[in-house]
C-alpha cells in the first residue's frame, strides 16, 4: 500500500504530458528570377553547349594513349548550368566487348558504382552526364556508342552527350574532342527498333543525321595555365650563374618539328581501314539482298494462293456452292520481316569518316611534299 502511494506521489511530482504540437504546412519561398536559370530544377533549359575541363582533358587523353587501340572509353562527371554542360571530371571504365559474358558487364557495373560511391564520400562531382570514348581517323560509329547514348539519353537529366577523342589527330599534336548526341528521329526509331526502307524515307534518316553535334570548349584554370606556361620557358641550369660559359637553355617540353612531318605516316593504316570497312558494308548490303529476295518469293507464294483461293470460291459460287472460309496467310506462309538497315548506315558513316581523314591527310601531305621537293632543288 505505501508503494503504491509512492508511486502515485511521484507520479503527481513528474509534469503533466503535453500534447504534441500541430506540424505546420511547409513554406516554399521561389526562386528569385535572377536565379532562375541557374537553378533548372525541372530541367527545362535545353542543352546548347558543353565546357569540358582541362583535367577531364588530361585524364581522357591520358586513357586514350594507355588503352590498347580505341576502345578508351568512360564516364564524364558534372552539371548543367544555363544551357550549358559543364564536364569537370571524368574516370575510365574496364575494357568489355560485346562478345564477352555478362559477369564480366556486371563487374564493370560494380566497378561503376564504387567509383562513384567513393567519389561521392570525397564531396567531388558524381553525377553522370554522358560517357567518352576514343577513336582513330575520324570514325566513331558503332553499335555500342549508338546503345549506350540512347540509354543515356533517357534516364540522364537532359538526356546526356558523348565526347568522342581521336587519338590519331592527338598523335600528331592536335587535341580533338567532339560532342554528340543522338537526333530525335533517330531515337524515336530506336526505341521502335523500326529501321526499315519505309521508316528511314518518313524520318529522312541517313548516316549523317543519327547524330547532331553540340559546340564544346575547353576550360583552363589559372593553376593549368601556370603550369603549361612553366612547360614552355626556358630555364637555365644553376651552375650557369657563376659560371656562363655553362649555359644551355633547356625547356621542360622539346620544341615541336611536327610542322615538318610530311603527315603520310597515317595514310596506309587509313587506306586499309576504308578498304575493310567497303567490304563489310558490300557484305552487308548482300545479306539484305538476300533476305529481300526471301521474303518476296514468300510474298509471292501468298499472292498465288489467294489469287488461287478467290478462283475457286468463284467457281463455286458459279456452282451453287458455298465459297470456302477465308484463311489466315500469315499462319500458312512466314513472311519474315523486313531486316534492320542501322548496320549499313553505321557503315556508311564509317566509310565518310575514313574517307575525310584520308582526304585531309592526303592533301596537307601533298602540300608538304611539293614545298619539300622544291626546297631540295634549290
Amino acid at each position: 500500500m505505501a508503494a503504491t502511494s509512492m508511486a502515485a506521489a511521484l507520479a503527481a511530482n513528474l509534469p503533466a504530458p503535453q500534447t504534441a504540437p500541430t506540424p505546420s504546412a511547409p513554406t516554399y519561398e521561389a526562386i528569385p528570377a535572377s536565379m532562375a536559370k541557374v537553378i533548372d530544377i525541372e530541367a527545362e533549359i535545353s542543352i546548347t553547349s558543353v565546357q569540358l575541363d582541362a583535367m577531364a582533358v588530361s585524364k581522357i587523353i591520358k586513357h586514350a594513349k594507355e588503352a590498347p587501340g580505341s576502345s578508351a572509353h568512360g564516364l564524364l562527371l558534372g552539371l548543367d548550368l544555363d544551357g550549358t554542360l559543364e564536364v569537370s571530371n571524368s574516370f575510365p571504365l574496364p575494357h568489355h566487348s560485346n562478345d564477352e559474358d555478362d559477369k564480366s558487364a556486371k563487374g564493370v557495373a560494380r566497378y561503376q558504382g564504387a567509383m562513384l560511391r567513393s567519389l561521392k564520400e570525397v564531396q567531388a562531382d558524381d553525377s553522370v552526364i554522358g560517357f567518352y570514348q576514343g577513336m582513330t581517323l575520324g570514325s566513331f560509329f558503332n553499335q555500342t556508342l549508338v546503345e549506350t547514348q540512347a540509354i543515356h539519353q533517357e534516364k540522364l537529366r537532359h538526356g546526356g552527350i558523348v565526347i568522342v577523342h581521336d587519338i590519331s589527330q592527338t598523335a600528331r599534336g592536335n587535341a580533338s574532342f567532339r560532342a554528340f548526341r543522338l537526333t530525335r528521329p533517330f531515337l524515336d526509331a530506336y526505341k521502335k527498333s523500326n529501321f526499315s526502307t519505309t521508316s528511314l524515307i518518313d524520318r529522312r534518316l541517313t548516316f549523317s543525321t543519327i547524330l547532331e553535334e553540340v559546340p564544346l570548349k575547353i576550360r583552363t584554370n589559372a593553376l593549368v595555365s601556370s603550369f603549361l606556361s612553366t612547360l614552355s620557358e626556358t630555364s637555365v641550369p644553376l651552375a650557369a650563374e657563376t659560371n656562363p660559359a655553362l649555359a644551355s637553355s633547356s625547356a621542360a617540353i622539346p620544341p615541336s618539328y611536327s610542322g615538318l612531318n610530311l603527315g603520310t605516316a597515317n595514310t596506309p593504316r587509313n587506306l586499309e581501314l576504308l578498304v575493310e570497312a567497303l567490304d563489310n558494308y558490300k557484305t552487308e548490303e548482300g545479306n539484305l539482298a538476300y533476305l529481300q529476295r526471301q521474303i518476296a518469293r514468300e510474298k509471292a507464294k501468298a499472292d498465288s494462293y489467294i489469287a488461287k483461293r478467290k478462283e475457286e470460291n468463284a467457281s463455286r459460287t458459279a456452282a451453287g456452292l458455298a465459297p470456302l472460309p477465308e484463311e489466315d496467310v500469315s499462319r500458312l506462309f512466314r513472311i519474315p520481316p523486313e531486316p534492320s538497315r542501322l548496320e549499313s548506315m553505321l557503315l556508311l558513316g564509317r566509310i565518310d569518316a575514313f574517307g575525310k581523314s584520308l582526304e585531309e591527310t592526303a592533301s596537307t601531305g601533298l602540300v608538304k611534299m611539293y614545298a619539300a621537293k622544291t626546297n631540295a632543288g634549290n
